[in-house]
């Protein structure tokens, strides 16, 4: 088994921190100023590129990823396409889409290594939540493409007849609050994936909850850096591998880090049609 140990990073309080196994970290942002962005809420980010991102995690041992688009990038496909091309095969893509996409333009994004559509209901600039369901149904039977959903866990009893009825879905940054943990947890119960990210913006115990899901089913969780944390209260640092080997143990960690979204994103997993 692989045990690199991370460089102290200067100015970010970092303490270190093996990482025993590869990494597949399952969300990340491109934010690429040759490409248009789209101001939410007053809010643009500042630029973080493919050399940025592959720069801040040079001593990892990283064996893809998945670049997700946010709100402030719609239905942009320009920027998401290039930086698969810059990154290369091991990364896949979460984008956002319209409802009115052509058949014919998923699996054009397919074969650029697009495997999932976002729903953002925590920031906007994706489609409605109304969509949810025809598109979760047709991007899979189409594709086998999942759903992923920005949302405050608090928001899901109105969506879990929904999600339920979905044949592959996860939810980022551990659902986000304490108040809708347990229904949250219900769904990790019914096979929904949980992405292990955004620690900085939970009003919980990370720990805590990590060990809580991967008790419910060890295939839910998977790791994402969340870089760069775009409007996070405290953003991304590298020692936040560290809460999950003191909560899942080697082996429990290794699922988390690679193997689980290895395996959500995998062509061999969800590819059904050329």
């Amino acid at each position: 088994m692989e045990t690199r140990q991370l460089p102290d990073m200067p100015g970010k309080g970092v303490q270190a921190v093996e990482i025993k196994s590869k990494i597949f970290d399952a969300h990340l942002h491109i934010i690429d100023p040759r490409f248009p962005l789209i101001p939410n809420q007053g809010y643009l980010p500042e630029p973080f590129t493919c050399r940025d991102y592959l720069d801040r995690l040079a001593g990892y041992p990283l064996a893809g990823g998945a670049v997700v688009s946010g709100s402030f990038q719609g239905f942009d496909q320009d920027y998401l396409c290039a930086a698969l091309r810059e990154l290369g095969p091991s990364f896949v893509g979460v984008t956002q889409l319209p409802a009115t996409v052509s058949d014919a333009r998923i699996l054009e994004l397919d074969r650029s290594g697009v495997r999932a559509v976002r729903f953002n209901l925590k920031r906007g600039g994706s489609e409605d939540v109304s969509q949810l369901e025809r598109m979760a149904q047709r991007v899979y039977e189409l594709a086998g493409w999942h759903v992923e959903l920005y949302v405050d866990a608090r928001e899901l009893p109105a969506l879990s007849a929904t999600l339920s009825r979905l044949p592959a879905v996860s939810i980022d940054h551990l659902g986000l609050s304490k108040e809708g943990f347990p229904q949250l947890l219900a769904l990790v119960e019914r096979g929904v994936r949980v992405k292990a990210t955004g620690f900085g913006r939970v009003d919980f115990d990370v720990r805590e909850a990590l060990a809580t899901i991967h008790g419910i089913n060890p295939r839910a969780l998977m790791f994402g850096t969340d870089l760069p944390s775009t409007r996070a209260p405290r953003p991304y640092r590298d020692e936040d591998i560290s809460l999950l080997y003191e909560a899942l143990g080697d082996a429990g960690a290794a699922e988390v880090l690679y193997a689980n979204a290895a395996a959500f994103y995998g062509r061999p997993v969800f590819r059904r049609r050329e």
